[in-house]
């Protein structure tokens, strides 16, 4: 019997009732055989040896493409379990889960003997003659009872456990490679010799399933790669990150600090405080340049206000309560519940808008301790935020606006970015109606100004949804920071309203906007992007003086004066070491430019500068060097 298969140009090709997908890939091209890894049925990622019963639409999935990859991480998940149970015993060892994750896989595994790093390099070894063995691995379709038979025998709770709760009509399937089993949807492999370069990362701890409830178990972290060079690549990028993360140069730069009284909540030190404010101005003189009102709200409002707002329905367990005088109140997680009373205090009319409320607020947002992460992940932060009152005729006008705005500033930072359309979540609020309003309206912005977005289905905020900003940093890494968020809830929740041109009220519609999104996460971010090295008017000091010996240090005084007056942040090493120590230590500051000042120096009212990254430039006078340093802060290079 024959069947019509549809390829992806379009085309049909007819084959054998059973014919797999390794063989369409085959009737395509020997090469195209060659690098597959799996296929699709209708949409559906399968094994390349899964037979088509019937009329379908089939693509072939190489090791080039997103999913491709990902079966090859997670048939390497499969591969370190397998070495793992033969290096420790089949039923020593249970198995949790093992999925893919960003950039690797990890496996959660039960064992009495605590694993190191230094057992990684002997499971790498054994799954590396696994590989060498080029085991076919093979799916297998079998009944619950069969599953339940295949771990009990195994005697692996985890499992019986995951099967347990699978619903009834779930299909189980079962990976077998030799002597190992797994219980798996797939797909994999045909076979473990397809493996070519991985590496066994780290080994922490993790609840089952996620629960602090349940047992601690071991979860090892590695990734893989289809060839050698991508996979040194990687761990190339992970040393570099290693060297540039934030915690390290935030404690080595004296930027900011934690403490076990305040888990997952940033102290500013002067330092970091000084970055922190620089940018907050940055973002005031821009927005102030296109029209934003800057006010601040409460940090504790009312239970009743997140009530109205949405919060409470489906945001309040990430959210902090208290009792003040018998009545409930909350710490704010956003700033938008406040911003809408801003608004609603006065009476407003059509010509007035749009208002554009911006604010930098600190928001309070509970968070596991498991789950905190230095700036990254934080339970207290600065959220930039702002808040656009519009008509509807308004709405495109403005949130282009916004794009500009974000992208201007981020171009400074030296920042290219992605940008992310995310459309309702199943816990939202309000109508379908008026989210397919907002969802339509954010999708013309972007297409008529020729903006290419991906689409992030499932992933707005509860209110509505938004543009997201990923930006790239110096190691390709992508962080979620700017958003633009369109919302026709929180106007109907507060009954905002202006008075139209026909003297009847109307509802407007709110544009939520943050550039930075976190101010401390921005920080976090901008310290391992620059690796340290902030460019010169971004650096909390810009400016070392290094007095030869401590002859020369009322000079380096009357210089210091010169250049703070000039508004340039500078100090001066006074201390009694010898002038390479005051160097290195300069160095290792990663301050922009040091002056070295001696006798030559004093008599003739200069400064040997050194400038970061470019070494000598030679003496200068001390105006011209302040005008100099002027001209570059004022031009914000990155």
């Amino acid at each position: 019997m024959k069947i019509q298969v549809k390829l992806p140009d379009g085309s049909f090709r007819e084959y054998e009732k059973g014919a797999t997908i390794e063989q369409v890939a085959e009737s395509i091209s020997p090469s195209l055989k060659k690098q597959a890894v799996a296929g699709k049925i209708d949409g559906k990622v399968v094994d390349l040896n899964r037979p088509i019963e019937a009329d379908a639409s089939v693509e072939i999935v190489t090791l080039d493409s997103k999913e491709g990859l990902e079966v090859y991480r997670h048939s390497t998940a499969h591969l370190m379990a397998q070495a793992i149970k033969r290096l420790y015993g089949q039923k020593a060892v249970k198995l949790g889960i093992g999925p893919v994750i960003e950039d690797g896989f990890y496996y959660d595994i039960d064992i009495e003997k605590p694993l190191s790093v230094d057992d990684l390099s002997s499971i790498e070894q054994e799954m590396e003659r696994i590989v060498r063995e080029n085991v076919p691995i093979i799916r297998r379709a079998v009944s619950r009872d069969e599953a339940v038979q295949t771990f009990e025998a195994l005697e692996d709770p985890l499992k019986l456990e995951l099967i347990r709760d699978l619903p009834d009509e779930a299909v189980l399937s079962l990976y077998e490679q030799g002597e190992f089993v797994d219980l798996c949807r797939g797909p994999h492999l045909p076979s473990t010799g397809r493996i070519k370069a991985f590496k066994l990362l780290s080994v922490a701890g993790a609840y089952w399933r996620g629960d602090s409830n349940n047992k601690m178990l071991q979860r090892i972290y590695g990734t893989a790669f289809p060839k050698k060079a991508e996979l040194d690549e990687h761990l190339h990028l992970l040393e570099e990150a290693k060297k540039r993360d934030h915690r390290k140069l935030g404690k080595e730069l004296g930027l900011f600090m934690f403490s076990e009284e305040a888990p997952g909540m940033p102290f500013f030190l002067p330092k970091g405080m000084t970055i922190r404010t620089v940018l907050e101005n940055f973002s005031r003189e821009q927005q102030a340049a296109n029209g934003y009102d800057e006010v601040r709200t409460p940090f504790m409002m009312n239970q009743r206000l997140w009530e109205e707002s949405g919060h409470w329905d489906h945001y309040r367990e990430n959210m902090y309560f208290t009792e003040v005088d018998e009545t409930k109140f909350a710490l704010k997680p956003m700033n938008c519940p406040g911003h809408m009373l801003i608004y609603k205090n006065e009476l407003h009319s059509y010509r007035e808008l749009p208002i554009r409320l911006c604010e930098f607020g600190q928001v309070h947002r509970h968070e596991f301790s498991g789950a905190l992460n230095g700036m990254m992940r934080v339970r207290t932060f600065c959220q930039d935020d702002a808040h656009l009152f519009v008509r509807p005729d308004q709405i495109e006008e403005e949130i282009g606006s916004a794009i500009d705005l974000i992208g201007e500033m981020y171009k400074v930072f030296g920042f290219q970015y992605k940008i992310e359309l995310s459309t309702r979540p199943e816990d939202s609020m309000g109508s379908a109606e008026l989210w397919e309003q907002a969802e339509t309206a954010l999708r013309s912005v972007l297409e008529r100004r020729g903006i290419a977005y991906s689409l992030n289905e499932g992933d707005g905020a509860f209110y509505g949804p938004k543009i997201d900003f990923h930006i790239l940093d110096a190691l390709k890494r992508s962080w979620q920071c700017g958003t633009i968020q369109l919302d026709f809830q929180m106007p109907e929740k507060f009954d905002l309203s202006y008075i139209g041109e026909d003297n009847q009220k109307h509802r407007p519609v709110v544009i939520h906007r943050a550039i930075y999104g976190s101010i401390d996460r921005f920080i976090g971010i901008l310290t391992e992007h620059y690796s340290g090295a902030f460019p010169l008017w971004l650096s909390p000091v810009q400016v070392k003086l290094l007095p030869v010996s401590d002859v020369y240090n009322s000079y380096a005084v009357e210089v210091k004066k010169a250049l703070a007056n000039a508004g340039i942040r500078v100090e001066a090493d006074l201390r009694s070491e010898k002038l390479g120590y005051k160097i290195r230590e300069a160095q290792l500051e990663k301050v922009p430019y040091m002056l070295v000042l001696g006798e030559n120096e004093q008599s003739s009212g200069t400064a040997a500068v050194r400038k970061r990254g470019e070494g000598d430039l030679g003496p200068m006078q001390v105006q011209e060097l302040a005008e100099r340093l002027r001209r570059e802060i004022q031009a914000k290079q990155a």
